[in-house]
């Protein structure tokens, strides 16, 4: 087995007491005389075994008291040096500093014990003044360091504690800062999906018109539609830019779009899917409940309406696009888009999707804790349809802060 090595503070610790203990014995300074041996040179054996156990304080702090308590009472034998005492008390110190939590525990109480016990007992062999002395030089000399050891270990401790509580939190804030970032770009992801698919999606439509039938009129009326859809494209993009750099002070914040926005947003998509065969229609029945609507559900409902248009212009089959918003009784909002499912259109151009839209939409609905389905159903007279049905609940929609572009 190999002994640790020795700390290097240790080293000097030791080599000083050493040095100065040969020092005092070299000028024949002692602490005592008449001991069971007077030979000067005897007291040497307990300072070296003393320095020799200083240079284990740190690495081995147990084993070091043991024996330098067994070098202290051979000290006793002898003339005595005051620097054995002294590296002793250190060791005392150190084993409650770095020793075990239990021996830390333990060594405090013991030589409190062992000081009460020597006064008792002086004072009971000698029976006067002078046994306090000798019980007042044994506290100093085992309970006091010892009791300086546990106030420090018990500051270290605290620091430790403290330290590691700070890195915690700053772990923790590190994983909401993290959150906050993935979550602000998934808003952004749709906000600017929601706002700009529509227009693009009108262009692509009225451009592949334009390109693929040979009439005048016609072309003229795509390149006006994929004119005002650019210009508006353009001018939302040019908003979300601004909002993204209001930090500058460039950029004055603007309203989210509201229901109230809707007739124009239908009427937008029936000038765009009317040369498909698409027709476009709205009812909303929300008169019926009364109280206004939470500003972050009508954002939603808005951009679901978008969406479901702008899906309704690439895919749908010619027929109607129906909007309907309706309130419940809970005061819950429900918005649902229905649109002809069938073949491949036999006329109108098509534009491509991408599929980030149906999950824009529920992303929406979740934050609200509300309910959403998309797929094919069957309506009443039999024709298959696609629907997009989501309900936004408004009495938990404060969990999702407004959003701050529209």
């Amino acid at each position: 087995m190999t002994l640790p090595r020795p700390h290097r503070d240790d080293l000097l610790i030791a080599a000083g007491g050493l040095a100065t203990g040969l020092l005092m014995w070299g000028f024949g300074l002692h602490l005592q005389t008449g001991r069971l041996i007077d030979a000067r040179w005897v007291t040497l054996i307990p300072l070296c075994v003393m320095a020799a156990m200083e240079t284990l304080r740190r690495s081995m702090p147990q084993t070091a008291l043991v024996v330098g308590t067994l070098a202290l009472v051979a000290d006793q034998f002898t003339p005595g040096s005051l620097v054995t005492a002294l590296m002793f008390t250190d060791l005392v110190y150190a084993a409650v500093v770095y020793g075990t939590p239990a021996s830390a525990r333990r060594i405090p109480y013991t030589t409190g014990l062992i000081t009460i016990g020597v006064t008792i007992g002086f004072l009971v062999w000698w029976q006067n003044a002078i046994a306090l002395l000798v019980g007042v030089i044994s506290g100093m000399v085992s309970f006091l360091p010892a009791m300086t050891g546990a106030v420090v270990r018990n500051h270290r401790q605290a620091a430790d504690a403290a330290r590691l509580r700070a890195e915690q939190t700053a772990l923790l804030a590190e994983m909401d800062r993290t959150h906050a970032v993935v979550a602000e770009r998934a808003r952004m992801a749709r906000e600017l999906h929601d706002m700009v698919a529509n227009h693009l999606s009108a262009i692509a439509i009225h451009s592949t018109a334009a390109l693929s039938l040979d009439d005048t009129a016609t072309t003229r009326q795509a390149l006006t539609v994929i004119r005002e859809n650019s210009v508006e494209g353009l001018a939302e993009m040019r908003r979300l830019i601004g909002l993204l750099r209001d930090s500058s002070g460039d950029a004055e914040p603007t309203a989210a779009p509201t229901l109230d926005g809707l007739d124009a947003l239908v009427g937008q998509a029936r000038a765009s899917g009317e040369p498909s065969g698409l027709t476009f229609t709205l009812g909303d029945a929300r008169s019926r409940a009364g109280g206004p609507l939470p500003a972050p559900v009508e954002l939603a409902a808005y951009r679901i309406v978008q969406e479901s248009l702008t899906n309704a212009l690439k895919h749908a089959a010619p027929g109607e696009v129906r909007v309907e918003l309706d309130r419940r009784r809970d005061g819950a909002l429900t918005v649902a888009v229905t649109s002809a499912l069938g073949g491949q259109r036999q006329s109108g151009p098509r534009a491509p999707g991408s599929g980030a839209g149906l999950v824009g939409m529920e992303e929406r609905v979740a934050l609200l804790d509300g309910e959403f389905e998309a797929g094919p159903v069957t309506a009443d007279d039999g024709r298959r349809q696609w629907r997009v049905r989501a309900v936004l609940p408004v009495g938990t929609s404060d969990r999702e802060p407004q959003a701050w572009f529209g």
